[in-house]
């Protein structure tokens, strides 16, 4: 029998919770001998590591939007390629920390590139592995500010104007695609946030394995 394959992101604000979920959900899968594999972006390749480092702690230049785009693309598709679509066609649940949404809403909303051509090289790199389920932890600047680490990248440096923008451009996505999103109040409790995930993602296991 094929396993079916499930692949989830997770989008948010710096500080709203999402790498913590991740992991949560990583282990409740483990625990019930679902095989998953949890990822990030940018990153989680050779290649795509010396990319993060690059993109945001690099200070030896000061890197345009497109730039920006193309960097994060470049990490993608390696991670998609080396990885990801592997993993899916061993019925793998695929977890990764942030995926093609942060560059919509960072790029995008945030830095002001067109919409339509982020989607263009968002679409090269996907090579048509797209996520069935990006959950959204919604939580306001203010208490996502309050519980980011006090050493800040690139983005996290940027002011708040900038990251109302990030907020804004994720709800608008959600609210344009939202039989894919899974909208989550960042500020309730961390377990109550768990359990809501991990119905919704039994709920996708169950349906997949009818």
């Amino acid at each position: 029998m094929n396993i079916p394959s499930l692949f989830i992101t997770f989008e948010g604000l710096d500080g709203c919770g999402k790498s913590l979920q991740a992991k949560l959900l990583y282990r409740h899968l483990k625990k019930i001998s679902r095989k998953a594999i949890l990822l990030h972006e940018p990153g989680s390749t050779p290649l795509g590591e010396e990319i993060s480092r690059l993109v945001k702690w690099g200070d030896t230049t000061r890197l345009s939007p497109v730039t920006e785009l193309f960097l994060f693309n470049a990490s993608r598709a390696q991670l998609v390629s080396e990885t990801i679509k592997p993993a899916l066609a061993e019925g793998t649940v695929v977890i990764v920390d942030r995926f093609t949404d942060s560059t919509l809403v960072y790029q995008g909303y945030g830095r002001g590139l067109d919409l339509d051509m982020i989607r263009q090289v968002n679409d090269i790199a996907l090579q048509d592995c797209h996520p069935d389920l990006s959950i959204l932890l919604d939580t306001p600047l203010e208490v996502a500010t309050g519980r980011r680490k006090k050493t800040s990248d690139r983005f996290e440096s940027e002011n708040d104007a900038f990251h109302r923008k990030i907020r804004s451009g994720y709800l608008d996505l959600a609210e344009s695609e939202p039989e894919r999103w899974l909208v989550i109040d960042g500020t309730l409790e961390i377990n109550i946030i768990t359990d809501i995930i991990i119905e919704k993602v039994t709920l996708l296991l169950e349906t997949d394995e009818d």
